[in-house]
C-alpha cells in the first residue's frame, strides 16, 4: 500500500506577477516531467524553491487519469491548473508552495483539492485572506482540517 495523494490546483494569478515569480512557477511546471531534474540537494533547500512539484505528466500511477500542469496567460492574468500525485514526504515543500500561491492568487475561496488515493471524498484547499487551509468534505467530518498532515 502506498501513501499517494491526488493534488488538484485551479487558480488565477494577477497579470502583474513579477517575472521572478513566473520563473519559479515555470520551474515547478517543468516540461521535463516526472522526476526529471529532481535532485536530493534540492530537497534540502525547503520552501517553494525545491525540486519541481507540479512537473509530472502522463498517466497517473495510483489515482487514475492523467497528470498535468499548465500556466497560461489569459484576460484575467495567469491561469494555473495542475493535477499531480504527491507523497507525504513532499508535504513540507508542497505546503511552502501552497502558502506562496495563496499569498499571490486572485482567486479567493477554493483553489484545489487534496485526496488520499483510497478515499472517495477529497478535501478542499482554500485561499481566504491569503492563508491556505484545507476543509474536509467527508459527511462525518465536514470541518477544517490540518492543511497537510504531518508537514511540520
Amino acid at each position: 500500500m502506498s501513501d499517494i495523494y491526488e493534488l488538484q490546483l485551479a487558480l488565477d494569478l494577477p497579470g502583474s506577477l513579477p517575472e521572478t515569480d513566473l520563473d519559479l512557477l515555470r520551474r515547478h511546471l517543468s516540461d521535463e516531467g516526472g522526476d526529471a531534474g529532481h535532485d536530493e540537494d534540492d530537497e534540502e533547500a525547503g520552501g517553494p524553491e525545491t525540486y519541481p512539484l507540479l512537473a509530472s505528466r502522463g498517466p497517473a500511477w495510483r489515482i487514475g487519469g492523467a497528470l498535468v500542469g499548465e500556466l497560461c496567460r489569459g484576460p484575467r492574468g495567469w491561469a494555473l491548473t495542475a493535477r499531480q500525485e504527491v507523497h507525504p514526504d513532499e508535504f513540507p515543500a508542497l505546503e511552502g508552495l501552497l502558502v506562496w500561491l495563496a499569498a499571490r492568487t486572485s482567486t479567493p475561496g477554493p483553489i484545489g483539492y487534496l485526496r488520499f488515493h483510497e478515499s472517495t471524498v477529497p478535501d478542499v484547499l482554500m485561499a481566504d485572506g491569503q492563508v491556505p487551509s484545507r476543509m474536509s468534505l467527508h459527511p462525518s467530518a465536514a470541518v477544517e482540517a490540518e492543511l497537510l498532515p504531518g508537514a511540520e
